[in-house]
């Protein structure tokens, strides 16, 4: 019985050991703990203000939207890394000890995270030297659309039938890329074939007819209507009006359709596409 009772003694002198340099423990190190998180909330706060301020002073410099976006990007995580090190650095963590760990694993990020890496270059390739910009049209990569938006990583575009298409900017920024909005103006090749039979200077009179009645097609540069090749299955005629970006496929489509019905209506065939097969005897 008298073992059991200092047993229950010697447990709660180090009970209250332990308690009392814990709270010794606390008591001088609450001074760091408090400073601290008054570094952090004011840091988080400053960071937050600062970062406004620069994303209006790029938008009153009027300066690129992706630019400004990317930028400011750049400039909060870097403010929110060096508020991190001055918090550890403030509670007594040594920050040499941290900065090597941290360039160590960045290291490591940086070889497993290679094809990422490629990709964040090229945003910054496509950012700096902008062969295109949000809202132009462009075709790259096997797949063409309208770039909504040009991410760290990827690029967005937005294709004609409201599918949403996403290119890494590595091999965006390392391929061709045909832009169509550049130059604002955009022509149309449209091949068709008419018979040997056919008169061709009454051809090409109805198809100069039709682009010089349709508005959306520019007089300068002027239109052309030209013989482009002699097959097998008769006459390859091109049209080549220009048409602004913004009307150039319902252009397009109503040359394609008026072309048709006038050359129908003055007897005048079109002929088919013929593919040629060669067999071998047996």
């Amino acid at each position: 019985m008298e073992n059991l009772e200092t047993q229950v003694v010697t447990g709660t002198d180090y009970i209250g050991k332990y308690t009392s340099q814990f709270i010794t423990i606390l008591v001088d190190y609450s001074p760091r703990l408090i400073s601290a998180f008054l570094i952090l909330f004011i840091g988080l706060y400053a960071i937050r203000l600062l970062n406004r301020m620069i994303r209006r002073l790029m938008v009153a410099r009027n300066l690129d939207p992706t630019l400004s976006k990317f930028l400011a990007d750049i400039v909060l995580w870097v403010l929110r890394v060096l508020l991190f090190v001055s918090v550890i650095d403030k509670l007594g963590i040594g920050t040499s000890s941290f900065v090597a760990i941290l360039g160590a694993a960045g290291l490591a990020v940086g070889l497993s995270l290679q094809g990422s890496l490629s990709n964040f270059a090229g945003g910054m390739l496509i950012i700096l030297f902008k062969p295109f910009r949000v809202g132009d049209f462009i075709e790259a990569q096997g797949v063409s659309g309208t770039v909504a938006e040009i991410q760290i990583f990827v690029t967005r575009l937005s294709s004609t039938n409201n599918q949403t298409i996403f290119v890494p900017n590595g091999a965006l920024s390392n391929g061709n890329i045909i832009n169509y909005s550049v130059a604002g103006t955009r022509r149309a090749d449209i091949n068709f074939t008419v018979s040997y039979d056919s008169n061709l200077q009454e051809v090409k009179n109805i198809l100069n007819t039709i682009i010089q009645n349709d508005p959306r097609v520019l007089k300068e540069p002027a239109p052309a209507v030209i013989v482009t090749g002699l097959v097998d299955n008769g006459v390859t005629i091109a049209v080549r009006p220009w048409a602004k970006n913004d009307d150039f496929w319902a252009m397009h489509s109503d040359v394609l359709e008026q072309t048709k019905s006038q050359l129908y209506e003055a007897g005048i065939e079109l002929q088919p596409f013929v593919k040629e097969f060669s067999v071998s005897p047996k």
